[in-house]
């Protein structure tokens, strides 16, 4: 009756939720925060003109930014149209073959500048959640969001958290205990990515009472770790023990908050649509600088460069090292990007194209096919991870199926101890997979002990009680899990058909409902809700 292994989107939540636990004692806490008008008094011209950057413009309210529009997928069958309907910005979608679907959700707020592209969220009994299509600046149109082509029904459960938001927005409020993507009132606080982003918490600076953190005036790991934290994706991003990354203040070292996986050689063969820092580098010009060159020798965080200003602008940073060639290298090219930083398709993100950051001298006999599966990882800018963050990273690679992964996250994993809640999830979960189901059934129950709100434990353990005659203890297991995580429709069924085996038809009508308001296109919980209706529930 019930699956051996819940979802592994329920593996990908539990560590969000075990990622972003609480402040370590003794952190500077977020009211120092006090957003860009603060600047305003002493900074006006820096603060109106980075106003006018991508980076400030990369979240906001849905309404302004909306861009009217539909598509339909020809996979699923679904319509989408995205619209203003008075004061409200609307999408909504339909599909009138059977199994026939209709509904609508309001946009609450924008992710992404449009510089390649942008998603929309929107909010179902307080639970935020991505919209199923994005609308892409390169092909002037909506189509479906990464990942989501060749899904055969509409998913609309995707949950935004806030991994999800900390690159995009500012000043990101607490979510309500042990769930990942409910917030208490506004997600955040201030649109876009704010200047103490960069700049650190600036109250006490605001105040008159000491200085700010000046980017420009930090060095090495420092200076560059400011730009990596939202630019460079990899293939893992591992919190510390007993951090997040949201701890992370501009001044401090990253790694010491996370560790950064990224897949050997990656950035030479492929192009990611965050991976400008990886790719950077590689290139001959950081190497060459030993690490002098970096993000801002190039790009002015606080400008927004026009088109027609584009090729002088950066043909000026260039001529900065390369001044000897100005009058002798391909004269009658004077854009330096061009030939040596070409615009090309990321394979992670359809319709979209980045800019190859490895700085190529002949970027044309370099391909961009799609990158080989994952074999080895290393930890950017450490040689030495720690066997905690290497072995989660790895299981991390795991959950897309790759074999190798699992198991060199497995014997990694094992010699890193079983103290850490992180690390039991995640071996049970091997375990689990491996078929070891008492053991993957203790380690569950110990991980569980550490932190009561791993969703993907409370699940996962509820079946392997359910197989073992323990229904009343399963139940009390997924209750409490799918109370804060409605968006894990396959937790939501087991949940119903436990319910309606133990005799409480009314519970599970509800439960089954519930799972289907959040994910209206789940033909699984439409059986469900289908049965619950017809045959209702006799205890066994």
């Amino acid at each position: 009756m019930f699956r051996p292994a819940v979802l592994v989107v329920l593996f990908c939540v539990s560590l969000a939720l075990a990622m972003t636990g609480a402040r370590v004692a003794g952190q500077r806490p977020s009211t120092d925060y006090v957003g860009n008008d603060a600047c305003l008094p002493c900074h006006k011209t820096i603060v109106e003109s980075y106003a006018q950057t991508a980076m400030a413009r990369t979240s906001g309210p849905a309404l302004p930014a909306l861009i009217e529009g539909s598509y339909r997928n020809p996979v699923s069958g679904v319509s989408y149209r995205v619209r203003r309907h008075g004061a409200r910005a609307m999408l909504s979608y339909d599909r009138s073959t059977p199994p026939e679907l209709h509904g609508s959700q309001e946009l609450s707020y924008y992710i992404g500048s449009n510089t390649l592209g942008r998603t929309f969220l929107f909010s179902v009994d307080g639970f935020l959640y991505q919209a199923p299509i994005n609308y892409y600046a390169r092909k002037h149109g909506w189509e479906m969001a990464p990942g989501d082509a060749q899904l055969r029904e509409m998913e609309l459960n995707h949950p935004a958290d806030r991994t999800c938001l900390f690159c995009h927005t500012s000043r990101i409020q607490p979510r309500v205990p042990g769930t990942i993507n409910h917030f208490s009132g506004a997600p955040f606080l201030q649109n876009g990515v704010g200047c103490e982003r960069c700049h650190g918490p600036g109250g006490e600076h605001a105040a008159g009472h000491g200085p700010i953190v000046n980017p420009a005036k930090l060095t090495g790991a420092r200076r560059d770790d400011i730009c990596m934290q939202c630019h460079l994706e990899g293939v893992g991003r591992i919190a510390v023990a007993g951090h997040r990354e949201a701890d992370y203040r501009p001044g401090d070292t990253l790694s010491d908050y996370l560790a950064i996986f990224v897949r050997q050689d990656a950035a030479s063969d492929r192009l990611g649509a965050v991976s400008q820092f990886e790719a950077l580098a590689l290139s001959a010009c950081r190497r060459q600088s030993n690490g002098a060159l970096t993000c801002t020798s190039c790009h002015d965080p606080h400008v927004q460069v026009s088109a027609s200003q584009r090729t002088e602008f950066y043909r000026a940073r260039c001529l900065t090292c390369h001044s000897t060639l100005a009058e002798t290298h391909h004269v009658e090219t004077r854009d330096c990007t061009s030939c040596h930083m070409p615009r090309l398709s990321s394979i992670d993100i359809s319709h979209t194209m980045v800019t190859d950051h490895r700085i190529l001298r002949n970027p044309r006999s370099q391909g961009t096919a799609a990158a080989p599966p994952v074999t080895r990882i290393v930890q950017f800018n450490n040689p030495s991870p720690s066997t905690r963050e290497l072995g989660l990273a790895y299981g991390e690679v795991a959950l897309a199926g790759n074999v190798s992964a699992a198991s060199e996250a497995f014997r990694l994993l094992q010699q890193a101890g079983q103290d850490d809640a992180d690390v039991l999830v995640r071996l049970a979960y091997l375990q689990q997979m491996r078929g070891d189901l008492d053991e993957a059934q203790r380690l569950y129950g110990r991980a569980l002990a550490r932190n009561p709100d791993l969703a993907v434990a409370a699940a996962d353990l509820g079946v392997l009680e359910a197989r073992h005659g323990q229904l009343a203890a399963a139940l009390n297991l997924w209750r409490a899990a799918f109370d804060k995580n409605p968006h894990l429709t396959a937790l939501g069924i087991d949940l119903a058909r436990g319910l309606c085996e133990s005799g409480s038809g009314d519970e599970a009508r509800a439960v089954a409902q519930r799972a289907l308001r959040h994910n209206p296109d789940s033909s699984a919980t439409r059986q469900v809700v289908s049965e619950l209706a017809t045959n209702g529930c006799v205890k066994r």
